[in-house]
């Protein structure tokens, strides 16, 4: 008889995790091995040897969804990580994707996406919601969009400072750049992730779990 893939469930809403885990446990080839109801959670319950895929919303406490999968792929590279998330932006994708996620699916479409996800991402595919994937490939072919969705390290770094309401000056001085410098990376996540103003960066910094609440510095100017 096939092994079923097992999977971890990472999201902070315990109804939607008891729908999700009904729907999962119904498919003859899968089952729910392990819940999380937020992000530390979720990279404790990845180890063991008792996951195939995990399941992971972006925007949960305690560390954030794309912290988690950060931690998830660092210590355990085989296992499987499908995005489930409420947002259905495209730079919400490209993040998810960044921080090593191989799929993502909007929970508007868990019903009839979530499974088609899951078996493509435990086969070594990357799975992306089909409502998605068209406006990634219109916005990646867009002249005004990067082509190169992935994050350089010191990419993430200025944009945790700008999730945080930090200033370029403010960001120059903390990581030993010019302003000028600070501006060119400015411009490039803006462009990479479509976000305009301070308010963009925080907003996306929050729902996308770069950062959580009490991570903002409410003193920047």
């Amino acid at each position: 008889m096939k092994e079923k893939i097992r999977v971890l469930l990472a999201d902070d809403h315990a109804v939607l995790r008891a729908g999700l885990r009904m729907l999962i446990d119904s498919q003859p080839d899968m089952l729910v091995s392990r819940e999380a109801s937020d992000g530390r959670e979720a990279v404790t319950h990845a180890g063991g040897g008792q996951v195939d895929v995990a399941v992971v919303d972006l925007s949960m406490p305690a560390g954030g969804g794309v912290r988690a999968i950060e931690a998830i792929r660092a210590r355990c590279p085989d296992l499987r990580v499908l995005v489930l998330s409420m947002h259905n932006d495209a730079a919400y994708v490209r993040t998810a994707l960044a921080a090593g996620a191989n799929g993502y699916v909007a929970k508007a479409a868990a019903d009839t996406e979530l499974l088609a996800g899951i078996r493509a991402v435990h086969r070594g595919k990357t799975f992306i919601d089909p409502a998605l994937a068209g406006t990634i490939v219109s916005q990646s072919l867009s002249p005004e969009v990067s082509d190169a969705p992935r994050l350089s390290e010191r990419e993430r770094q200025v944009l945790e400072f700008l999730a945080r309401g930090h200033t370029n000056q403010e960001i120059a001085n903390r990581l030993f750049l010019s302003v000028k410098t600070a501006e060119t990376y400015r411009a490039r996540l803006s462009r990479k992730l479509g976000l305009k103003n301070r308010a963009d960066f925080v907003r996306y910094g929050l729902e996308s779990g770069i950062l959580t609440r009490d991570e903002t510095d409410t003193g920047a100017a």
